[in-house]
Formats: structure tokens, sequence, C-alpha cells
């Protein structure tokens, strides 16, 4: 696999990781991840089952979607990822699944509200919807325009890539990042737990008030703040 044999090692087993948490079927969804020192990421490619899947057959392409090395034809969605890639220099791996929480919630057009402390330890807002694609850009370069319906959200909500590492489609699905595989992953099963909980949450009382802001700050400060204390000392 020459200079990128780690790099598709990597995307690999972030792929892998997907059917074992219950995050896709089939051929749904996708992982990527991204050298930036090499200036391409390495992503799963289109329609191969996961347990056909290898390291050999991930496939490399650059920040502007053009293959570097490989046999198969990426992903469909290579392209929204080569744009945020492009554009957000901090995140070095992106995740894209079909999960059925967070894509009901997505198809009801609806940020997931933030009821619960769990979701606190996470994120400060709710997890955030862009509204569904207009025709104009459904009907041109489509995976290359849901980046940038990913990226025109965020500028119009002014969110931080950086904080907020999640988004819901209107009427598609979710998509995930972080600065690594490991943590785009996770933030991908986060996000499906979070949907779940909040869908639940709805059916026991619909009239569910949000978490207080006090509750909001003291768990997520706890975990990310500068007085944190959750977990080990490194």
């Amino acid at each position: 696999m020459g200079i990128y044999s780690d790099l598709k090692k990597e995307a690999y087993q972030a792929n892998m990781q997907l059917p074992a948490l219950g995050l896709v079927l089939f051929t749904f969804g996708n992982v990527s991840v991204a050298d930036r020192g090499k200036g391409v990421f390495a992503i799963k490619p289109s329609g191969i089952p996961y347990k056909e899947l290898t390291p050999k057959k991930m496939v490399i392409v650059d920040f502007e979607g053009q293959l570097i090395e490989g046999k198969y034809r990426p992903s469909s969605d290579t392209q929204t990822h080569a744009v945020l890639y492009k554009y957000w220099q901090k995140i070095g791996s992106i995740v894209h699944t079909h999960s059925t929480y967070a894509t009901a919630w997505a198809q009801a057009q609806r940020e997931i509200p933030i009821y619960g402390t769990t979701h606190a330890d996470h994120l400060t807002v709710n997890i955030p919807c862009a509204p569904p694609m207009n025709d104009d850009m459904i009907q041109g370069n489509y995976e290359y325009e849901t980046g940038f319906q990913i990226l025109n959200h965020f500028n119009e909500t002014k969110l931080s890539y950086e904080q907020v590492e999640m988004i819901l489609i209107g009427n598609h699905a979710p998509f995930t990042w972080g600065s690594n595989a490991k943590k785009a992953v996770y933030n991908a099963a986060v996000l499906e737990e979070i949907a779940k909980m909040a869908w639940l949450t709805e059916q026991i009382n619909p009239k569910s008030p949000l978490l207080k802001t006090s509750l909001i700050q003291k768990h997520f400060e706890r975990k990310h703040g500068p007085d944190s204390y959750y977990g080990q000392e490194k």
C-alpha cells in the first residue's frame, strides 16, 4: 500500500467500528481519515459491504476530491468530506451514517434539544439540524453542495466546528467529525445515543423542559473546562 498504508489501515479500522457499534446497515455510511501533511484522506470505497472491506481497498483522494490512489470508486459522499477538510483545517476525520434515531430527527427537520446531562457532557447547545437543501443545490453537484450546506449552517448560526462536532442534515442524516478517527467515531455513537434518549424523553413527556443552564455548564465544565475533574490525571 506504499506511503499511504498507515492511513488506509486507520481508515479501515474506523470504518469497521460503524457496524460494530450498530451505526450502519449493509453499505450505509462511511469514515474518512485525513493526513494533513500529505494533503489527502482515505475513505471507504462506494458500495462495498463492510464484511468485504480490507485496508487495501480504502481509496485515497485529495482535498479537492480527486482520486490519488485506489482501484475502487470512492464513497459517493467523498465530495462532502473534501469540502469540510478544505475549509475546516483542524479536523482529522469525518463520519457519515444513517443511524436510526439521529436520522429520524434529521428527517423530522428538528435539532435535538438538550434535555439531559448526557447531552451536556458533550455539548452546551442543541445538536444542530441544517435545513433541507434548496433545489438549485440539489440539481448541481449534490455531494459537493452538501459540504456547503453544513458550512453555511455553521456560519449562519455562528457555531464553532471545534466545539460542536456533529450536525443533522434536514431530510438526510448525520455527519460527525473530530481531530482523529477515534473521536469522530465516538461522536457518531454519542450522537445516536443522545438522539435516542431525546426521542424517548418526548414520548414520556412531550412537554419536557430543556436542561437548566446551571446543569449544562456544570456537566460540560467538569469534563472539558479548565478545572475539569472527570477521568484520571494524565
